[in-house]
């Protein structure tokens, strides 16, 4: 297993070869698995990169985040401007239904409320945001109602995260109560965790995960 030195190593090795974060201050500590992450960016994107590195490393059980976006007085922009600039995104992104995604905007916050029939259109309409200037962060509140009303078999979803190269579902267990799917289990990094979560709520008929997978590295060199 790594101790906390190496993996806080790791991490800040992974966080400097993201070419957005090379130069960005990030601090970063290590615990028993827990990696926090603090420092200012100048961009959302920035943020969400950071972020997205220290979730690929292998050994980060959990993540806890507290960068803050903090942008040149030149780069500031009214919530009306980033709201119409939203607007924009959502509309140029063909995954996403046109005027079926709500915008809010508060000191630069978007918050986008709505409801969408697949998760994956739920996820598009957050990366239509991310890389947008002027952003301080976004809370998607969006919910999932599918259009489908057949029976939801737990086997489907399984199959679906079998068909994954880069899930080992070995040990992660399905189930299925009305149109909320669970997961339990363990896999041995967070990505295969959020991959998992992702492809068991693109299943048709699917409105909610829960997503109760347990991150263990040291369970992959043992098992």
């Amino acid at each position: 297993m790594k101790n906390n030195q190496e993996l806080q190593t790791d991490v800040q090795n992974a966080i400097k070869w993201e070419p957005l974060l090379n130069a960005a201050e990030i601090g970063v500590t290590a615990k028993d698995g827990v990696v926090s992450l603090t420092g200012v960016v100048d961009s959302y994107s920035k943020k969400m990169e950071a972020e997205n590195a220290a979730k690929k490393v292998i050994g980060v059980k959990a993540l806890v985040e507290k960068i803050e976006v903090k942008f040149p007085n030149s780069w500031t922009k009214t919530n009306a401007e980033i709201a119409n600039e939203v607007l924009t995104g959502l509309k140029n992104n063909w995954s996403v239904p046109n005027d079926k995604v709500t915008v809010k905007v508060e000191d630069g916050w978007v918050t986008l409320e709505g409801e969408l029939p697949w998760n994956y259109q739920k996820e598009a309409a957050k990366n239509a945001v991310n890389y947008l200037a002027g952003v301080k962060g976004v809370t998607n509140n969006i919910k999932i109602k599918s259009e489908s009303h057949d029976a939801i078999e737990k086997k489907d979803v399984e199959n679906a995260i079998g068909r994954s190269w880069s899930v080992d579902d070995s040990d992660i267990n399905v189930s299925v109560s009305g149109t909320t799917v669970t997961l339990t289990g363990t896999v041995n990094c967070w990505y295969q965790k959020e991959e998992a979560g992702r492809i068991a709520g693109n299943t048709p008929g699917i409105w909610h995960v829960k997503n109760e997978l347990a991150v263990d590295y040291y369970y992959a060199l043992v098992d």
